[in-house]
């Protein structure tokens, strides 16, 4: 009591009685000593100079590495109602397993005799260009021979030119000479008609030679004719050439414009027939499409389309097919201003969901039940979500993860970054600082030697 009253109660009163005076005396007995004190304060200010090792927390899930090792998929590349399934969800199939029969959708494939029927045309085109290859070769045939035609033509006007030059030579000659012989009829024509008016020559005579010299002009005249026609026959045989070179020069153009459009012909023949063969083999190829299979070994996990007789349409998600084999790997998300801090090859701690682990995220040496991975890829470009993200696989130095886990189970990812004292972590992490990424090259750089400066120039 505070005994500021000489009148005192303490004979009066059993302290014993009273559960409060009970409880201050138990709670000085719980009172520290100096001694006590000091150790702890000493213990705890060595643990602020403790190493700890600074990381960045995250979360993320397990998948795996290789895309073609990631649930998958399995679409019909054709449209069309589905008949039959030969799969159900939780099944392992094999690669090229059936695992769906689709009928076909369109009326332009109905048909049972398509492929037949494509087949025969596409047979009958083939015959058709061939056919058209042999009236090239005739038509080739025949322009050969209109050319030797027109050789053989142009030879036979020649030697009838030169008949004709000839003729006209010889036909100027005799008209020469027929000329000769009319000179002298009228010289002794002249002389006879003189001798004639003396006595000395008969009438007769110079009717005789007068009748010679008639004779002799009629003779020169037929000559003179027949030298003309001679040269107006070597004039229209000049003609004749360049009529026959005509003439033969439209029929090798008509042939030549013949052996084109049958190549024409030919090659759009040709063209047809690949559209058809090219056709026939969509045909096969669809029909195999008819049977879904597996593209490679797995499980069924999840159908999307259920009941038979719906229709698919072409890319239309049917099911879920997981491989069977699959390296794995944890998908996880850094902040961007962690993102400088993280390496390639970057050490990693990881705790998977359904596996129990005591975790100190300081002293990993400590940490029990976790897994240790590295860090193989980093995005360089920010995800939708506003973070990077990052690919761990596990690390080959250390225990193998767990056998039975699976795709999709969460994880808590601890990137292990610089050691610093625990005193800097506690200060950082109060004052919501950035980890301390600087390196001592960095934070120590080497000294810069420096060029001696210029002298001023006088």
């Amino acid at each position: 009591m505070l005994n500021i009253s000489e009148n005192s109660i303490n004979n009066y009163i059993k302290k014993k009685d009273f559960k409060v005076f009970k409880v201050l005396e138990d709670a000085k007995s719980f009172q520290f000593s100096k001694k006590t004190f000091m150790i702890i304060s000493i213990v705890f200010l060595a643990a602020m100079f403790l190493p700890w090792t600074q990381n960045i927390q995250t979360d993320g899930y397990v998948t795996t590495r290789s895309p073609e090792q990631r649930p998958q998929s399995i679409q019909s590349v054709i449209s069309g109602r589905l008949e039959r399934w030969y799969v159900k969800e939780g099944d392992f199939v094999q690669k090229g397993d059936t695992l769906v029969f689709i009928s076909d959708a369109k009326s332009e494939y109905f048909d049972p005799n398509l492929l037949e029927r494509t087949e025969e045309q596409l047979n009958a085109k083939t015959q058709s260009a061939d056919s058209y290859e042999l009236k090239v070769d005739a038509l080739r045939s025949q322009y050969q021979a209109v050319k030797e035609a027109l050789d053989f033509k142009l030879r036979q006007l020649d030697n009838k030119i030169l008949q004709a030059k000839n003729k006209v030579e010889m036909d100027s000659m005799d008209l020469v000479a027929f000329k000769t012989n009319f000179s002298i009829a009228e010289n002794q024509l002249k002389r006879t008609t003189e001798l004639h008016a003396k006595g000395l020559k008969s009438l007769t005579e110079l009717q005789e030679k007068e009748l010679k010299v008639q004779e002799t002009r009629a003779k020169v005249s037929v000559q003179q004719n027949k030298l003309t026609n001679q040269r107006n026959e070597l004039l229209n045989l000049d003609l004749q050439i360049s009529s026959t070179e005509r003439e033969y020069k439209d029929k090798l153009a008509k042939v030549q414009s013949d052996i084109q459009s049958a190549l024409s012909s030919k090659l759009g023949t040709f063209a047809d027939a690949s559209k058809l063969r090219n056709q026939l083999r969509n045909y096969t190829e669809r029909r195999e499409r008819y049977f879904i299979t597996a593209p490679q070994s797995g499980y069924i996990t999840k159908t999307v389309t259920k009941g038979l007789g719906e229709m698919i349409k072409e890319g239309t998600d049917i099911m879920t097919i997981v491989p069977e084999r699959y390296d794995l790997a944890v998908e996880v998300y850094v902040r961007p201003r962690d993102l400088p801090l993280v390496q390639q090859n970057e050490k990693v701690r990881l705790r998977f969901d359904g596996w129990p682990a005591i975790v100190i995220s300081g002293w990993p040496e400590a940490s029990t039940g976790i897994f240790s991975g590295k860090v193989v890829a980093m995005d360089r470009f920010i995800s939708n979500n506003g973070y990077y993200r990052l690919l761990v696989t596990p690390d080959p130095e250390e225990r193998k993860w767990p056998e039975r886990l699976s795709i999709g189970t969460g994880a808590r990812a601890f990137l292990l970054l610089n050691d610093v004292p625990l005193w800097y972590e506690v200060w950082r992490q109060l004052n919501g600082f950035p980890t301390d990424y600087y390196s001592e090259e960095k934070a120590n750089p080497k000294s810069i030697k420096l060029k001696a400066p210029l002298k001023s120039v006088k």
